[in-house]
């Protein structure tokens, strides 16, 4: 008889646990927990910038920043409204250029008319300037007339054909009378000369001897101390200065018929023979005697009047 009942267990109770040890299998050895895997840095990572303690850079200039707007609605989550404007100038402007430009450094004028009217308003400012212009151009005109140059009119024939007057005067060959220039200056700085056509004033009895004074225009024949002399050669007259006889291109033939002779006469010092070159029609030095210095306006230098006669003298 076996020790070991073949036969099942038919109580039906589930076995005990000293019985289910009987029967547990052989204990497995724990296997090693695998070595923890070394840390590998990865392969490419933004560096972590530390805090600084430094202040938050402020905004530009020009720049606002809109206070947070929360909603007023019941699923309003604290987070600020989009702003319906632009926060910033427009149009942009570079932070430090909205300033308007500097003004540019005053500027003091040298004009003394407007050191003298300057803090005036302009309408007097103006005027003034004006006025001022208007009074120095006329000044200058005065001037030049008085000290440079003047103009002068031909009235009579005593100068033809040289200079010409205006029909329907006695011996006149022109429609319009000659306008000459006078350099009113030459003879400050030096002498007259013998043959230049100049003005001058007339003596006293020149009134008397020609029924006309004033202002005549003339060619200067006598120098002081010269002796003038007009021969008469089969009715023309020939001017003789100190004896011999005076070369005058100037005077076509025709003109040179004289009235009478004349002279011989010396020109005293400081004094000038004027003669006309239409010798039979000029009431001149031979008829009221020698010109002072002091009475010679100037030198006749050109004809400026009709153009057809301009010319230089």
């Amino acid at each position: 008889m076996s020790d070991v009942d073949d036969q099942p267990d038919d109580s039906g109770q589930p076995p005990s646990p000293a019985d289910n040890e009987s029967i547990r299998p052989p204990e497995q050895p724990a296997a090693p927990e695998p070595a923890e895997a070394p840390v590998r840095p990865p392969a490419y990572s933004a560096p972590v910038l530390e805090q600084s303690s430094l202040a938050e850079p402020s905004a530009p200039t020009g720049w606002t920043t809109p206070p947070p707007v929360r909603a007023s609605s019941d699923d309003d989550l604290g987070w600020p409204a989009p702003p319906t404007e632009p926060q910033y100038p427009f149009p942009y402007q570079p932070p430090g250029q909205d300033a308007p430009p500097p003004a540019p450094p005053a500027r003091h004028s040298r004009n003394p008319v407007d050191r003298l009217t300057r803090g005036l308003p302009d309408t007097w400012r103006v005027t003034i300037d004006w006025i001022v212009t208007i009074v120095g151009a006329v000044a200058i005109v005065l001037l030049v007339k008085a000290f440079v140059v003047n103009p002068y009119r031909i009235p009579s024939s005593s100068m033809e054909p040289t200079l010409h007057c205006a029909r329907p005067e006695t011996g006149c060959e022109a429609r319009y009378s000659d306008r000459v220039l006078a350099n009113r200056f030459l003879y400050h700085i030096r002498d007259p000369r013998r043959g230049e056509i100049i003005v001058f004033k007339t003596p006293p009895l020149a009134r008397i001897k020609c029924g006309a004074g004033g202002t005549f225009v003339k060619r200067l024949i006598g120098l002081p101390g010269d002796t003038v002399e007009l021969r008469l050669l089969r009715g023309d007259g020939y001017v003789y200065i100190n004896g011999k006889r005076l070369k005058e291109p100037y005077i076509q033939r025709d003109r040179r018929v004289a009235v009478q002779s004349y002279g011989p006469t010396k020109v005293p010092p400081g004094n000038y023979f004027m003669m006309g070159d239409n010798r039979n029609a000029s009431c001149d030095s031979r008829m009221w005697g020698t010109v002072p210095r002091q009475n010679l306006i100037g030198k006749v230098f050109a004809t400026y009047w009709p153009p057809n006669r301009i010319s230089l003298h």
